[in-house]
């Protein structure tokens, strides 16, 4: 009898590990598949991110292709990409300055895009910068490539009775009818909407049929700043460009 009871009690705790140990396989079974489930969605979106940068990096290689015969250049194109202007920007602004053929282009944030304007044709070019390590840069870029007469206005952001920083007034004294606005600066880092005072200060500075042309407009603040000037702008239409960066184009109507 006791041996009967031994032997069952045996038998139970067997059964009961076995009946753990299954429940155990299982939930580790479920565990893997949703392990394999997550790998197989990281992968399937790395991938995907991959693809799309493969496709950005040709897509700037074909703008760089189509910019280099425009602007038959003297030295080497310093690097773009990061914090410099993209290819495919880049190559909006030589076709842009081409077309309109502006008398007076004033630039938001000198650099390589600066080259792209002097090489493309804009007669007199006043380029903005808060940076003397940037605007001197720009300066030296300029000479290797045997471009004079642009003016690189170098001054730290003023502070503004609204509190924001921004251009020092000193920097566009004296500018108006501007042909060709191009706004690249300053940077976010400065402080938020950093370039919205453009529309207050450097829009009712512009020619009845100005362009204006805006870089990052995938960022919100620029986006915002694009609208608001295109909306200050009756008579011309926005166009975003699906650039790298984002390009927003104010031109103006067809007939106007």
């Amino acid at each position: 009898m006791n041996k009967d009871i031994v032997l069952f009690a045996c038998l139970a705790i067997v059964i009961a590990v076995l009946a753990y140990m299954v429940r155990s396989i299982r939930a580790l079974h479920r565990k893997v598949n949703r392990n394999a489930d997550r790998i197989s969605k990281e992968l399937t979106a790395q991938t995907g991110r991959i693809k799309s940068e493969l496709g950005n990096v040709y897509h700037q290689f074909e703008a760089v292709e189509q910019l280099l015969p425009l602007l038959k250049l003297s030295a080497p194109l310093p690097p773009s990409r990061g914090w410099a202007a993209s290819p495919d920007f880049l190559l909006t602004l030589a076709h842009v300055t081409k077309r309109v053929k502006p008398r007076l282009t004033v630039e938001l944030g000198s650099g390589i895009s600066t080259l792209v304007l002097a090489k493309s044709g804009a007669k007199k070019i006043v380029s903005l910068d808060h940076s003397i390590e940037f605007g001197t840069q720009t300066r030296e870029m300029l000479l290797s490539h045997g471009v004079r007469g642009v003016e690189i206005r170098i001054s730290e952001l003023e502070t503004y009775s609204r509190g924001y920083k921004w251009y020092a007034k000193a920097t566009f004294k004296g500018l108006s009818k501007i042909d060709l606005l191009v706004i690249d600066g300053p940077p976010s880092s400065t402080n938020p909407d950093a370039r919205f005072p453009a529309l207050e200060h450097l829009v009712p500075l512009l020619s009845p049929k100005a362009t204006v042309i805006l870089d990052d407009v995938y960022r919100d603040e620029e986006r915002k700043l694009a609208d608001a000037i295109a909306k200050a702008l009756p008579n011309h239409v926005l166009t975003i460009l699906s650039h790298e960066k984002g390009t927003a184009v104010i031109s103006p109507r067809t007939g106007k």
